[in-house]
């Protein structure tokens, strides 16, 4: 049972697990999952919470101590963190259900939720809710969920429109699991392919996506909190954010400490740390993640601010919130491919964390909300009086 207490103490929690997370990064990379010791002891220190409703047991944790507890989980592992990252945000999306889904939901504060935003799914609508079928790809967290929230495709009746998008709650039971995530970058990640075969789907578990984009969700317990208030896109910034911010730090910290124990094979120099290339590359690195972290800040004081002051953010702004969150991946994979780099041969052993860092931040600069290069092009168009080309903002 997670302790009560301060979002300081939360964070005080997730890191003193740091050692135990980075322990087990090798093995949580080979099995492809989380293991269980580490999901099991970050349950215990309450990081499933931060975004569960305090009617239920949850901490509703100010947004900057999300970002502070991701980044504390990715300094030690960037594929668990990014699946505290999903199951963290499905929790808030859970909260935004229908209260009667969510009574069924949030049986207990340490519920874990997956879930993914592409619609591969498909549902047709039967008596009293949807009978849905398909495979869902990226289902990050799926082996140790409880619920899943499935993107369906509900096509319309006249068959003339374009269809409907809904996330619909799933318990994992209902799910089968396909054994097909094998990749180079957040491999312990648990991305797996999930399949429905004629689940049906009560009409109170279904979440229409097109009215949530612009603010109107059915839970009646969430709508007048503040806390629910903050878009849901954006708030998928916030979580991304602290992840590569993590990530960069611990290369960083890592990269420091072994040039103080290795030459730089046929030079002169028997320690890297006093060769002035090394001070040129540590230095533009550190430069690199600091502008990361002022960029995240700014864009988190911008959500939580909206969310008190109930203003909406106007597109400029929700087009920039993306774009920082692509600019932060982008300075965070460039100092860590520079550390990288300038690691020498050595570090390419599967036992040296920082070239897990280097995938890993491929890896998530390649996730499609994520990518720098798409960001930037969509907060150029609004910056240039253009239609944005998604409704993803």
């Amino acid at each position: 049972m997670a302790a009560a207490g301060t979002d300081a103490e939360l964070v005080a929690r997730i890191r003193s697990l740091r050692p135990l997370i980075r322990e087990h990064a090798p093995r949580t990379e080979e099995q492809r999952r989380v293991v269980p010791e580490v999901a099991a002891a970050l349950t215990d220190a309450g990081i499933h919470r931060m975004n569960v409703p305090r009617r239920y047991g949850g901490y509703q944790s100010r947004l900057r101590t999300q970002v502070d507890a991701v980044a504390e989980i990715a300094a030690a592992c960037g594929s668990t963190a990014f699946k505290t990252v999903i199951q963290a945000g499905c929790s808030y999306i859970a909260a935004l259900l229908p209260d009667e889904a969510q009574d069924e939901i949030f049986t207990r504060p340490d519920v874990k939720i997956g879930g993914t935003l592409v619609p591969d799914a498909t549902a047709v609508r039967a008596d009293g809710g949807y009978v849905v079928n398909g495979t869902s790809g990226f289902a990050t967290g799926c082996h140790d969920a409880d619920w899943h929230l499935l993107t369906v495709r509900v096509e319309s009746e006249s068959g003339d429109g374009p269809p409907e998008v809904l996330w619909t709650a799933v318990p994992m039971a209902d799910l089968e699991i396909l054994d097909d995530w094998y990749v180079s970058g957040l491999a312990g990640s648990g991305s797996n392919s999930v399949v429905a075969r004629d689940v049906f789907v009560p009409a109170h578990r279904a979440l229409p996506i097109g009215p949530l984009l612009a603010g109107r969700f059915p839970s009646k317990a969430s709508a007048d909190d503040p806390f629910y208030r903050m878009p849901v896109l954006l708030m998928f910034c916030a979580w991304t954010a602290p992840n590569a911010l993590g990530l960069a730090r611990s290369a960083l910290a890592e990269f420091t400490e072994r040039s103080h124990r290795r030459g730089i094979t046929y030079t002169f120099h028997t320690r890297q740390n006093e060769a002035t290339v090394t001070h040129l590359q540590v230095a533009e690195a550190a430069m690199k993640i600091s502008c990361a972290e002022l960029l995240t800040a700014d864009f988190i004081s911008a959500i939580e601010s909206r969310a008190e002051s109930g203003e909406p953010h106007p597109p400029e702004e929700r087009a920039g919130i993306r774009a920082q969150n692509g600019y932060v991946t982008r300075l965070c994979k460039e100092a860590v491919d520079l550390l990288g780099s300038a690691s020498g041969a050595s570090s390419l052993q599967l036992d040296v964390p920082i070239q897990r860092a280097v995938r890993d931040l491929h890896a998530l600069s390649l996730h499609s909300f994520v990518n720098p290069a798409t960001n930037l092009e969509i907060y150029g168009r609004v910056l240039s009086g253009v239609d944005p080309g998604t409704p993803f903002l």
